[in-house]
């Protein structure tokens, strides 16, 4: 599906090498280890009564005296605390969220009680016994209605409808004083599930032998899922195992922890038994509607050549009924106003941000978290911009980005922009599309009336950003060093456990060439441990595109602090020094005699009479700490370009061509960078062309199946183009940065600029997604209306 230019790294499995997943081989053969596939004696499936109402109060709920025993509700639930997620940030307004809904309902599926059985059929036979009578309040379906609000807010003892309001003020009025020009633009993204293969998915059972709740679920962050767990229930952590084995995408998901999760393992904890709970799609549908529901308004200050002097921002998230933990909906928020600014360069920006509460499932981070928003309405402004002044979209974007001979470079919004070329990479981006191919054709008109546009767009991705960022955020848990720790076997081998965990990122195949590149002893020799925390290292584990900069540079780090002592030893058993042996792959040399590592292992594990009288007693395993010299984040960025083919009588839309130059500093594995970009990029266009979950205004969501719901398939994503740019870190391991989020950032920008660009000779704007065929005909339909010129202005504008 893609194509590629990287100056690769001849031979080798380490740093740069293409080799396959080693993950891979279980999966193709169906032998992945998922908790849908786990069997155990005793064990009892979960169902959850869900509300149908999205506002009202609990009246009662009737459970038939056959049933009561297979059934609990809050009530039988005293010693399980509400999910409460805490934030220093100022204004914030904390939600407590309970397991199962008490005295209210919040939004349509909110759990409101649970049955268990030897199936889950015979589970939710159960439910039929249950009776929940509901007294309706009013619905806030919208942010409009929402910020409206009177009385009946969304939770008891708040003072309005809003989680968090932030704000930022870096020197508006001073540049803003300087522009010729003011452009008004306005866009918003609709809301949107995240769909993984595999739903939310939990199984506990209590550990006699070790007297240990043992939590099996779907998590990207197994360590604060023990955390929220033992937390929440009232436990000593060490009481608490959780253990995440092969996990079906995650993508955000599946790093908050959710009030099913804490159900099943308060039965456990309860019963002493096994207890299970499984997702299905209609209830990811309606209670995993949680994500990108943001509003944008902003006002660019321009000089008469189109140069971006200060930007104005408002911007809405609707941020669902509840904050989640441990990252609270302030994550979203902090996100939006400090990424706005995107890749561009100026020095005045005003920016007021703010969570809404509403009737709806509550907010989760979701693959580009905040980015895939702030790039859409930067970008958008972008083409504004350029309308304004009557220059190629392009241009404007290459006037305005951060120069290369600019690095680093601290941006407006207090980013650290490490290393890079900005310009750089969109014009490899532009030569890739074949911009004046692109033009002609445009020009030429197709034979079937459809319209041809090209759009562009940019961004950065800020990856392992740490404790500074997140303390600012006042997370309930603050990521600090990772750690990696690593165990020569007796046979040569190398286990290497971590504590985040990978679903689909490839961390088995990079750790183990992180320690190959080092160590010299082959991937297929190389393990790597993860997902469990009796066996694991503490990490805050997988999000924000951090692990492979933090776990993999403890790894890296962890290798190069056991490598004197396997030199050592080696050096001993060459009868040389340390200084003049050479090593090379997993063999060490000197005076034409050669040992390998696996003999070095052997000599400490069965053979010590071998070894050094002043060799390390501590052995060939270790445990070490890593953060990147820099707290702040490393900044991965990428430019696209989109060629589309509108429709202007169906409204349907064709992505003819996809082009990404991206630069992640040193690609561990430039194919896992390909594999990752290329899925984020179909996420990216089932947001700009597809995804969607509408609600009614009693708050019902509309979209309950994947008739309704519609996703894009191998018939919608293109071929994508894809050409790497290599600008190490100056403040990682090997210059790596993180990437795993960037390919869903840019493709609703970038393709609601080509449809935008394809539509210049109707007049129309689209400025919604997703760009669905009847928005788009609507906005041609609404353009060729007869109206005053003035109105006709596809750009709002104002003279300074």
């Amino acid at each position: 599906m893609s194509q590629h230019s990287h100056p690769s790294r001849p031979g080798g499995q380490g740093v740069g090498a293409r080799i396959l997943r080693k993950e891979d081989a279980r999966h193709l053969n169906g032998q992945g280890n998922f908790i849908g596939n786990m069997t155990m004696p005793g064990l009892q499936e979960v169902a959850f009564l869900r509300s149908p109402m999205a506002h009202a109060r609990i009246r009662q709920i009737n459970i038939e005296d056959s049933a009561r025993v297979q059934v609990i509700t809050r009530a039988d639930m005293p010693d399980c605390q509400d999910i409460y997620a805490a934030s220093t940030l100022p204004s914030y307004q904390a939600s407590s969220m309970p397991p199962l809904a008490s005295g209210s309902v919040r939004y349509v599926g909110e759990p409101v009680a649970l049955a268990f059985g030897e199936s889950r059929a015979v589970a939710e036979d159960v439910l039929e016994e249950i009776e929940a009578l509901y007294d309706e309040l009013p619905v806030y379906g919208s942010v409009p209605a929402s910020l409206a609000a009177q009385g009946d807010l969304l939770h008891e003892g708040w003072q309005d409808n809003v989680f968090v309001t932030l704000r930022s003020d870096v020197a508006f009025e001073e540049h803003a004083a300087r522009a010729d020009r003011v452009i008004e633009h306005s866009v918003s993204l609709s809301r949107q599930c995240m769909l993984p293969m595999e739903g939310k998915a939990v199984l506990a059972y209590w550990d006699f032998q070790a007297d240990q709740l043992v939590v099996y679920c779907g998590s990207q962050i197994p360590h604060m899922h023990r955390t929220g767990i033992a937390q929440f229930l009232g436990m000593d952590q060490a009481q608490v195992r959780v253990i995440s084995p092969d996990v079906g995408g995650a993508f955000g998901y599946k790093c908050v922890l959710h009030q099913e999760e804490l159900c099943v393992a308060w039965l456990a904890k309860t019963f002493r038994k096994p207890f299970r709970f499984m997702e299905d799609r209609r209830e990811h549908l309606i209670a995993g509607a949680n994500t990108r529901e943001h509003q944008y308004r902003l006002k660019a200050h321009i000089s008469n050549e189109g140069r971006l002097l200060a930007l104005d921002a408002e911007i809405d998230i609707d941020g669902g009924a509840y904050s989640v933990w441990p990252f609270t909906v302030g994550l979203e928020v902090g996100q939006a106003l400090g990424n706005l600014p995107g890749p561009y360069d100026f020095r005045g920006y005003r920016c007021r941000t703010r969570g809404v509460g509403t009737n709806k499932p509550g907010f989760m981070p979701y693959r580009g978290v905040a980015r895939t928003g702030v790039c859409l309405a930067i970008e958008q402004m972008m083409d504004q911009i350029a309308l304004a002044v009557g220059k190629p979209s392009w241009e404007i974007r290459l006037m305005n980005l951060v120069q290369g001979e600019q690095m680093p470079y601290i941006n407006v919004a207090n980013k650290h922009y490490d290393s890079g070329d900005y310009p750089e990479s969109l014009r490899r981006a532009l030569a890739a599309v074949d911009v004046d191919a692109v033009l002609a054709r445009q020009a030429k008109g197709e034979p079937d009336g459809r319209l041809i546009g090209l759009g562009v767009a940019s961004y950065t991705e800020q990856s392992a950003h740490g404790t500074s960022v997140f303390a600012s955020w006042g997370t309930a848990v603050i990521p600090g060093f990772d750690q990696a720790f690593v165990r020569m076997t007796p046979d040569g081998g190398l286990e290497v456990r971590v504590g985040v965990h990978s679903h689909g990122q490839g961390m088995e195949t990079s750790f183990a060439q992180i320690a190959s590149e080092i160590l010299g002893i082959p991937v297929a020799k190389i393990k790597v441990v993860h997902g469990d925390t009796g066996r694991t290292p503490f990490s805050t584990g997988t999000y924000a595109s951090r692990s492979l900069v933090m776990s993999g540079g403890a790894v890296s780090k962890a290798c190069k602090e056991l490598l004197p002592r396997v030199r050592k030893i080696a050096a001993h058993m060459l009868k040389t020094d340390v200084d003049r042996m050479q090593h090379q792959g997993d063999t060490f040399s000197a005076d034409g005699r050669q040992i390998s590592i696996a003999q070095v292992a052997d000599a400490w594990y069965i053979n010590p009479q071998h070894l050094p009288e002043d060799v390390d007693p501590q052995g060939l395993e270790l445990s070490v700490g890593y953060k990147p010299k820099v707290d702040t984040g490393s900044f991965t960025y990428a430019s696209n370009a989109v060629v589309v083919a509108v429709d202007p009588s169906t409204g349907g839309v064709e992505v003819l061509k996809y082009v990404v130059v991206e630069d992640c500093g040193v690609m561990i594995n430039p194919m896992i960078v390909e594999g990752q970009t290329i899925g984020g990029i179909a996420q990216g266009i089932g947001t700009a062309l597809y995804e969607e979950m509408p609600y009614d205004e009693f708050g019902q969501p509309l979209a309950s199946t994947l008739a309704d719901y519609v996703m894009p398939g191998a018939c919608e994503v293109p071929n994508i183009h894809i050409e790497h740019m290599e600008s190490p870190s100056p403040n990682t391991e090997f210059g790596a940065k993180g990437m795993g989020e960037g390919g869903a950032i840019a493709p609703p920008a970038a393709i609601m600029s080509a449809i935008n660009n394809a539509l210049r000779s109707t007049g129309a704007q689209v400025s919604h997604t997703p760009v669905t065929p009847h928005r788009l005909l609507s906005a041609i339909r609404a353009a060729a209306q007869p109206v005053n010129q003035q109105d006709k202005q596809p750009v709002s504008e104002v003279q300074a």
